[in-house]
C-alpha cells in the first residue's frame, strides 16, 4: 500500500523545471554606489529559451547588459535578454553578459542574499537568490562549488 501512495504521489508532483540557476552572486557594492553586478549561471535541460528580464527588490530596475571589449577600453551597453540553448547553459560572468541592478535600495554587504525573479519567454518566472561576496570577488574562486 505505501508503494502505491508513493507512486501516486510522484504523478501528482509537477513537471521539473526546465531552467535551474546556479551559482548566482554579486560583489558587495561601496557605500554610496547606484548600481551592482549580478552574475549567475542558466541550466537549460528543454527547448531553447530567452531570458526577457529580471528584477529585484533591492533595485530600481535590473537591466540585462553586455561587455563589450573596445580596443583597451570595456564598455557596457544594455541587450534586450539573452538567448538559453536548449539542453545548454548561458553563463552571466565578470566581463561579459551580466545583469546590472540601478539605483540599489542599500549597499549590498558581503554575506547578504539579494531575491531575484528572472523572466523566460518559456519557463516564465524563476526565482533566484544573489549571494554576495567581497567586493573584490571575480567568481571564480567560487566555480568548484556547483
Amino acid at each position: 500500500m505505501k508503494r502505491l501512495v508513493f507512486l501516486m504521489a510522484l504523478v501528482a508532483m509537477p513537471a521539473v523545471a526546465q531552467v535551474r540557476i546556479e551559482n548566482a552572486w554579486a560583489r558587495a557594492t561601496p557605500p554610496g554606489a547606484q548600481l551592482a553586478a549580478g552574475y549567475l549561471t542558466i541550466r537549460n535541460a528543454g527547448a531553447a529559451d530567452r531570458l526577457l528580464a529580471a528584477s529585484s527588490p533591492a533595485a530600481e530596475k535590473v537591466e540585462t547588459h553586455v561587455s563589450i571589449k573596445d580596443g583597451d577600453v570595456s564598455r557596457m551597453r544594455p541587450v534586450k535578454g539573452y538567448d538559453v540553448p536548449a539542453k545548454g547553459t548561458l553563463t552571466l560572468a565578470p566581463g561579459g553578459s551580466h545583469l546590472m541592478l540601478v539605483n540599489i535600495k542599500a549597499p549590498l554587504k558581503e554575506g547578504d542574499k539579494v531575491p531575484l525573479v528572472l523572466r523566460f519567454e518559456k519557463a516564465g518566472e524563476v526565482k533566484a537568490e544573489l549571494a554576495v561576496r567581497p567586493l573584490g570577488a571575480s567568481g571564480a574562486e567560487h566555480m568548484q562549488h556547483h
